[in-house]
């Protein structure tokens, strides 16, 4: 995670930093829809090569990318959000949702900080504004995640006035447990308002952590409107692998996708044992035979 810490520490609220997001609209059956990808699997590739990079994910057969890495400053990859909208169009992507760095508006609670930010969600039509990690030191006890619900809804409030839906990524370190056995994923779970924030399920980093999506799912149906399907390698569950070739039982999950009130759904992997555009291609063919 050094790699993913050091990225959103760069493209933090202060420098503008930011991440967007694919999508998947999910009926009973599924059929028929958009995978997408987080353009953060190829982030090795896309900053020197973006409109290649772009064409490629399109050939791969993805419909839709969630980006990372915007700033008001560098636009996307040296791209304005004019061009890169226009550069998705021409490889008929969209891109539905955004990630975005958020400790320094816990910290600050300066809206400032987020105003640019939402300002190039909204230029290339994205639907979520999505919270894509959180620093340690923000993070420490209960009363921490308190205050981070309490900054979701602030933002959340903001980011409807242009249109947008916040949402929340989580990895590991939501569900450890404090006194009491409470997590801070159920504090921003319960604490959050419901009506205003949304999630998006690192089904990864869930399985990972030792919990079930599907439990999650039953207990907070509908909250989970994104999903990241990555899977995690057979070897060694540390890192992830081409979705089908791991441990992890999508079919199963995916059962659950109308309860779970999933409308994108979008594959990342942060770890290659082969060319990574012939990775994301295998993971592609399996979602889209096997899945949706």
């Amino acid at each position: 995670m050094n790699s993913r810490r050091t990225f959103i520490k760069q493209a933090s609220l202060a420098a503008a930093g930011t991440i967007l997001l694919p999508s998947f609209a999910c009926s009973a059956a599924g059929k028929g829809k958009n995978v997408g990808i987080q353009l953060y699997t190829l982030r090795e590739q896309i900053p020197h090569d973006v409109k290649g990079v772009i064409e490629k994910v399109a050939k791969a057969g993805y419909k839709e990318v969630e980006t990372y890495g915007y700033s008001k400053a560098g636009g996307f990859w040296g791209l304005d959000a004019k061009s890169f909208k226009s550069l998705l169009k021409s490889n008929g992507l969209t891109s539905p949702s955004s990630h975005f760095g958020f400790d320094d508006f816990v910290t600050t609670g300066n809206k400032e900080l987020l105003k640019p930010l939402i300002e190039g969600a909204a230029a290339i039509d994205n639907h979520y504004f999505t919270i894509a990690y959180l620093g340690e030191p923000i993070r420490k006890t209960l009363d921490d995640y308190k205050k981070v619900a309490q900054r979701l809804n602030e933002a959340a409030e903001l980011v409807k006035q242009s249109g947008l839906t916040l949402a929340y990524h989580n990895h590991a370190f939501e569900f450890q447990q404090f006194d009491g056995g409470t997590t801070g994923y159920e504090i921003l779970l319960n604490e959050a308002d419901k009506n205003l924030l949304r999630f998006e399920m690192d089904l990864y980093w869930v399985v990972r952590s030792g919990n079930d999506p599907v439990a999650l799912f039953n207990k907070y149906p509908g909250r989970f409107v994104m999903w990241h399907v990555k899977d995690m390698d057979k070897a060694n569950h540390g890192i992830n692998t081409e979705v089908g070739a791991g441990t992890i039982d999508f079919k199963n999950i995916y059962k659950h996708a109308k309860q779970a009130g999933l409308e994108h759904l979008i594959v990342e992997q942060e770890n290659f044992s082969k060319d990574p555009f012939v990775s994301i291609k295998q993971s592609f063919d399996y979602v889209n035979r096997e899945l949706i």
